[in-house]
């Protein structure tokens, strides 16, 4: 039987609050910028949750084409200058030996173009029909970050959208991973959302999942006896996937890590009495990395923030590593849960995290239930020595997804 193709990553491109750009994305988490801020999009005085993880930086216009700006939500923004980016540090501009079919392209957003399908619905609502803009025929649609970063870069292999909420973007770097397995060269993947418009919020808050703190240092606490709910954020990251071989082939500039390992699974019904698949989802992933639990030296948590959820995940990191037996981060709690862009953005900070051999802390958790039984990294960063990490998302009505990413030189 023939050896599966490796897959590593040789892009990485974050759009984030905190940071925008792998270096300054990476700089936030180490230093303990907080990217969680009172809402400054709209007047969300009379919400009942007023923060949120906001990117503040972003001028489109210095990014992208103006032919652009009035076809996209600001989602798609973020995902095209993550792409530019990415493909930048790929090597795989102009020039680059792959093009073409080489190269396809599979994202995942969670919330799709929410900020410009309600400006739209406004206009058609207060004006007309005759109004609405031509393009709110697909610029709200969950496939239009693939769609968008294809015909920019005309990239024309195998393409997907893939839409399972938190878990998005770790299931699209997992299927950019079985298209590079099956023959396409190079895949850029990853997941960006955002949903900070008056509609989009009150959304995410529909769900009763949202924090109510005002206090934007205690209103995210993962694993934190205090914890009360998430913060809705935005971004997410985008990365280029590649043939190990082909990348070699190529002179690829630098080698950020592999995808050595994917899981997914799905949770049984409320009121079963059978367990989340969380578990079981951390246990595939390890396997079809050929890893043992011993082989992991960090965990990137997804954190929900919330007594219940940061229960179930703290049992499944249990069973499958024993009680503190590995470090466990969650440095989201900087930026708010970013939907599908969370676990992509996840991936690129723990492919960072292998390179300077340092644990990004999980900021403002200090109390962490003894129960729980997690080595949880709390207060500062932690230097340690890093070959292997193991990514864990979920996305509501039960969606769980696990990534497990290596060094660089791991396997060489």
């Amino acid at each position: 039987m023939s050896t599966p193709t490796r897959t590593v990553v040789t892009g990485i491109g974050v759009v984030a609050p905190g940071g925008l750009g792998r270096e300054e994305y990476w700089k936030a988490l180490l230093t303990g910028r907080n990217g969680i801020t009172a809402i400054t999009r709209f007047d969300a005085s009379r919400y009942p949750s007023r923060l949120a993880g906001q990117i503040q930086d972003f001028e489109a216009k210095e990014h992208l084409p103006s032919r652009l700006l009035p076809q996209t939500d600001v989602s798609t923004r973020y995902a095209l200058a993550a792409a530019d980016w990415a493909l930048a540090d790929a090597g795989l501009g102009p020039g680059s030996p792959l093009a073409d079919y080489d190269v396809g392209v599979v994202t995942s957003t969670a919330q799709g173009g929410f900020d410009f399908t309600h400006r739209e619905f406004h206009k058609l609502w207060s004006k007309g029909p005759e109004f609405v803009s031509v393009y709110e025929s697909f610029a709200w649609f969950y496939a239009v970050n693939t769609g968008q970063i294809s015909i920019r870069n005309g990239l024309r292999g195998p393409s997907a959208a893939l839409v399972t909420e938190q878990a998005g973007g770790l299931d699209a770097i997992g299927h950019a991973r079985r298209t590079v397995r099956a023959g396409t060269r190079a895949v850029l993947t990853g997941g960006v959302d955002s949903a900070l418009d008056p509609w989009g919020f009150a959304s995410q808050l529909a769900g009763g999942l949202v924090s109510t703190s005002t206090d934007p240092e205690r209103a995210y606490l993962p694993f934190d006896a205090d914890a009360r709910g998430h913060v809705p954020g935005e971004g997410g990251a985008i990365l280029i996937t590649e043939d190990a071989a082909s990348a070699r082939e190529r002179g690829a500039e630098r080698i950020h890590g592999e995808i050595a390992g994917y899981a997914a699974t799905f949770d049984p019904a409320p009121g079963s009495d059978r367990p989340s698949g969380l578990r079981r989802a951390a246990e595939l992933a390890l396997a079809d990395a050929g890893l043992a639990p011993g082989d992991i030296d960090v965990v990137f948590a997804d954190g929900a923030g919330r007594p219940e959820a940061d229960r179930v995940e703290a049992e499944a990191l249990r069973a499958v590593f024993g009680p503190r037996g590995v470090p466990v981060t969650a440095p989201k709690a900087l930026t708010g849960r970013l939907a599908a862009g969370g676990g992509a953005a996840d991936v690129a900070t723990a492919l960072l995290a292998l390179r300077d051999q340092v644990i990004p802390h999980t900021a403002h958790t200090a109390s962490v239930p003894e129960e729980y039984g997690l080595d949880l990294v709390v207060g500062q960063p932690r230097e340690a020595a890093l070959r292997s990490a193991l990514v864990l998302a979920r996305g509501r009505h039960g969606f769980n997804s696990a990534v497990v990413v290596t060094a660089a030189d791991t396997h060489n």
